[in-house]
């Protein structure tokens, strides 16, 4: 373990994680699956601020931080899974309190390499998440994702030999692939709230044109987004594509091409003044956006109008 140049302290090996659980050293120096039923893991000796140096997904028989809207609840109530990757801050919110977890697999980097999922996990935008965006498992699910987690422990326990690590991966992602599964439906269970929160994206968006801040911050970000709907950005952007198949930088995208069709239909703004007032740096940007988006330049689309 060290601390980096902010005084937080970085797990950069599963060895520096398993001291700090109070655990003794893993098995295998890349992998390693914590069974919180039949180890005592040390919760208060977890520093309060720690940055990871690997992979880490974990299931979680009780969760807080279940969704209310209106007189409902949109989660189950059968714990859920909470996933973790290289160089996310993790704090003493994001251990769920005294509850531990019933698994927890730590997963180097290096444990993956030559294999095609090195590359294909950062498609998997949970790794992202913050913790009150935690995938929540109804009965069934809770079955599948428990499974996994047994079959990757049995094998992490049995005789090493020339299939084992192709086995584990496969094993791993197969358990990346349910949890996208459950992600997926809990977006669709969580539809009502998440249709309310599309509303307020709009509703930022027309803010910040209508109040002119492009003029002084550029485009809006999906960090901008995210920040003021209290989300992450890749939680924001895979719950509006579940919505409307589209991520949160199209919706600003599609914004931007609203408000410019306005400029350019009522207002003898030039090309140049309606880029600088929708935040652009360079016209030329604006214009191939504009393009992109429309299949006209901003000249033609003004020519076809009038």
């Amino acid at each position: 373990m060290k601390r980096d140049e902010n005084s937080l302290l970085k797990f950069e090996s599963l060895s520096d994680a398993h001291r700090a659980f109070g655990l003794p050293h893993p098995k295998h120096p890349l992998i390693s699956l914590i069974n919180g039923s039949h180890i005592q893991v040390e919760m208060n000796k977890l520093p309060h601020n720690h940055v990871l140096g690997f992979y880490k997904i974990s299931y979680k028989p009780k969760l807080s931080g279940k969704l209310k809207y209106g007189q409902g609840y949109y989660d189950f109530d059968e714990g859920g899974l909470l996933f973790a990757s290289p160089g996310q801050v993790i704090g003493s919110s994001d251990e769920e309190g005294t509850v531990c977890s019933e698994y927890t697999l730590l997963i180097h980097p290096d444990f993956l390499l030559g294999y095609p999922l090195a590359k294909n996990i950062r498609q998997y935008g949970y790794f992202s998440y913050s913790v009150n965006e935690t995938l929540h498992l109804s009965e069934e699910e809770k079955l599948i994702v428990v499974s996994i987690f047994k079959m990757i422990e049995i094998e992490l326990n049995s005789r090493i030999d020339d299939f084992s690590q192709d086995v584990v991966i496969a094993q791993t992602e197969l358990l990346l692939n349910y949890a996208n599964r459950f992600y997926k439906r809990q977006f669709i269970t969580r539809k009502s709230l998440n249709n309310n929160i599309l509303q307020k994206v709009e509703e930022i968006l027309n803010e910040y044109f209508d109040n002119a801040k492009s003029l002084s911050q550029g485009i809006p970000t999906v960090g901008y987004l995210a920040e003021n709907l209290n989300l992450s950005p890749s939680y924001l952007s895979d719950m509006l594509r579940s919505l409307t198949g589209q991520n949160a930088q199209q919706h600003i995208h599609d914004k931007l091409i609203e408000k410019a069709k306005e400029k350019l239909s009522t207002t003898n703004l030039s090309v140049s003044e309606v880029a600088y007032e929708l935040g652009f740096e360079h016209p030329q940007s604006f214009s191939k956006l504009f393009k992109t988006k429309t299949n006209l330049s901003p000249v033609e689309f003004r020519r076809s109008f009038n």
